[in-house]
């Protein structure tokens, strides 16, 4: 099964729909979210809604959380804490109710699947082999995908040998079929990696195959959203830069 994996979508319309697209064109059989559907950007209602449509599995990060009730505003920056409440005030009470239905894991499919974490499903950012390691003794499965960093990554551990891994650029293809892995698509809406461009993840849990993407967006119509909805200027001056 070829599998699109997308992941801290952020509100970030423009960016969702030119990822869907890219999906539709790659012919996936499913799409999975890990999450962070909201938060940051302007088009909240809009990013739930194509998720509701399209995504067969989907689940809830931490700004989901927040804007549900579910974690006190203050452990967010300031940006973030303002674009919550802004969104508690903008999002529809049924795509509120959806976003109230979803696990920050699921255990159950091909492959694990946590928002940020095996051993922190919510907050841990994976960015560190040693972390990786700590990661890979409590994974439910051999293969895990990670989201919340923001960084289109892979780490891998096999018998005997450390854990290894790095940033994953578009158009790199890798062999996951041996061995554990972490991988972590990058962020459709807010990539921090140094690329601005939309970035998910095929996976073929057939072949066991991963291919990162990167897809071109209109950068300068999602900030331009922000702006007009009066969110944090520093919310959409980083996206040009993707950090």
């Amino acid at each position: 099964m070829r599998v699109a994996v997308v992941s801290d979508i952020h509100g970030n319309r423009q960016a969702l729909e030119a990822v869907l697209d890219a999906v539709e064109a790659a012919v996936a059989d499913e799409l999975w979210c890990l999450g962070d559907l909201v938060g940051y950007g302007a088009d909240p209602n809009a990013c739930v809604e194509l998720i509701r449509r399209f995504a067969t599995v989907s689940l809830v990060g931490n700004h989901d959380l927040a804007v549900r009730g579910a974690i006190p505003l203050d452990e967010f920056s300031r940006g973030a804490e303002l674009a919550a409440r802004w969104t508690q005030q903008a999002i529809t009470p049924e795509n509120l109710d959806y976003l109230a239905t979803l696990e920050p894991q699921k255990l159950d499919e091909a492959a694990a699947l946590y928002h940020a974490s095996p051993r922190d499903p919510v907050w841990e950012y994976v960015l560190s082999p040693l972390q990786a390691e700590l990661c890979f003794d409590v994974m439910a499965q051999r293969v895990a995908l990670v989201g919340h960093s923001h960084v289109a990554l892979a780490y891998t551990r096999s018998l005997g040998v450390p854990a290894t891994g790095e940033k994953r650029p578009g158009g790199t293809e890798l062999d996951v079929s041996h061995g554990q892995w972490l991988l972590n698509p990058g962020s459709v809406g807010q990539p921090r990696d140094g690329d601005p461009r939309a970035a998910w993840l095929m996976l073929d849990t057939d072949a066991w195959t991963a291919v990162w993407h990167r897809t071109e967006y209109d950068v300068a119509g999602a900030a331009a959203a922000i702006r007009a909805a009066r969110l944090p200027d520093s919310l959409a001056e980083r996206l040009p830069h993707g950090q």
